[in-house]
């Protein structure tokens, strides 16, 4: 059995017997513990039913990976960019990442133009709670407006990117506050265990991959948000907040409002 389904699997254990380590989140739970994580993968990716290559195995390159899944992965992409009117690869990317309603949106556009919604996928495991990730070792999913630093081939959870945390604001908040070591690696990958980062399940995983490669990583933007500001406002239920989070949360509010909401969703 594999290290990272042996990890995950305590993980869902622990938590089961309500000790929060930071893998968490009900869809990863209910099919892991009943001993089907391979099924997990394919449920969360049942519109495109291709299996995910193997997790044992690992490629030296972002080349090999692409030659490995990329025609599927592009044929998976494609119903859903024809739908959008956009063309395959997009001009620019932006994803939105949903800690509240656990979900990972895409949106694509031309060189010109709007941007239109492509498609969106669970979010099968992320750690913590609503508000911004502070130190290193918090587990939490960060909060605000990044992009995607690089894309790794042979992740512990199979294929992964990496977020670009911390940024420049993330920055300026810790010297404001005399906070140090503020964590990093932060990816979406494969799998469906996390601490501090979004794990996707490893068929959405390639997914997201090969659109990043084929996007080209410049013109790709991932806003990560506690809640979908665009339908609603953050719980009352909300843990206490250091001040300058209103403005981080404005600055988010700001950009999803230029993207238009998933059909069948109002605000």
């Amino acid at each position: 059995m594999k290290l990272a389904t042996i990890a995950c699997r305590i993980c869902v254990g622990m938590i089961l017997i309500s000790i929060s380590i930071g893998c968490w989140r009900r869809k990863s739970i209910v099919v892991l513990a009943a001993g089907h994580n391979e099924t997990l993968v394919v449920a969360a990716h049942d519109d495109c039913l291709h299996q995910p290559s193997s997790p044992t195995q690992h490629y030296g390159t972002i080349a090999d990976r692409i030659r490995q899944f990329g025609d599927v992965a592009r044929k998976c992409h494609a119903p859903y960019f024809q739908t959008a009117g956009i063309g395959y690869p997009p001009a620019r990317v932006i994803l939105v990442g949903l800690k509240d309603e656990q979900a990972l949106e895409i949106y694509a556009a031309e060189k010109t133009g709007p941007f239109r919604f492509i498609r969106a996928y669970p979010i099968l495991a992320e750690s913590g709670m609503l508000g911004p990730k502070l130190r290193e070792g918090d587990n939490q999913v960060p909060e605000g407006i990044y992009g995607i630093a690089l894309l790794n081939p042979n992740s512990t959870y199979h294929v992964s990117m990496e977020v670009s945390y911390p940024n420049d604001f993330d920055r300026a908040m810790a010297r404001r506050e005399h906070r140090t070591h503020l964590g990093s690696a932060i990816m979406i990958h494969g799998n469906a265990c996390s601490a501090g980062c979004l794990a996707m399940g490893d068929g959405a995983a390639e997914d997201l991959f090969v659109l990043a490669h084929d996007t080209g990583l410049a013109h790709l933007k991932i806003i990560l948000s506690p809640v979908d500001f665009r339908r609603h406002a953050l719980p009352t239920a909300m843990p206490p907040q250091p001040a300058w989070v209103s403005e981080l949360y404005q600055k988010i509010q700001q950009e999803l409002q230029t993207l238009p909401l998933p059909p069948g969703k109002s605000g």
